[in-house]
């Protein structure tokens, strides 16, 4: 099973852009699937932000059940969200940066997902 994961692991690294990763996504996993991933990556931000489960699945139509569940791992879990939230806004700032050439911008909003990452945690 590890191996086979870890394999998964290397391919998902392997994707350098949207288009490809959402091919690899779509051809990987049902829409079920794709759509339960979906929901929990959506939530994720409402979740940091302190947002009661009922407004999240009021703004998202994701059961609280899920909500509690992506909760629970933001908390308890591996710290695969606050890693891939940390990535997933390292790669849009440094984007944004050779747009904008400022890296005030970018340190501002890596600091926000640090402190939310400890929010989280607590």
């Amino acid at each position: 099973m590890a191996r086979a994961e870890d394999s998964l692991c290397r391919a998902l690294l392997s994707l350098d852009t949207l288009a490809g990763m959402r091919a690899f996504l779509r051809d990987l996993c049902t829409p079920a699937e794709l759509e339960a991933l979906t929901d929990r990556w959506r939530v994720v931000p409402y979740i940091l932000k302190g947002t009661p489960y009922r407004e999240i699945h009021e703004r998202t139509a994701v059961s609280i059940t899920t909500i509690g569940r992506v909760a629970r791992f933001l908390k308890q879990g591996n710290g695969g969200y606050l890693a891939a939230l940390a990535n997933a806004e390292t790669v849009k700032l440094t984007k944004s940066t050779k747009v904008s050439g400022t890296a005030a911008a970018s340190s501002t909003k890596s600091a926000r997902v640090r402190v939310a990452a400890r929010g989280a945690r607590a």
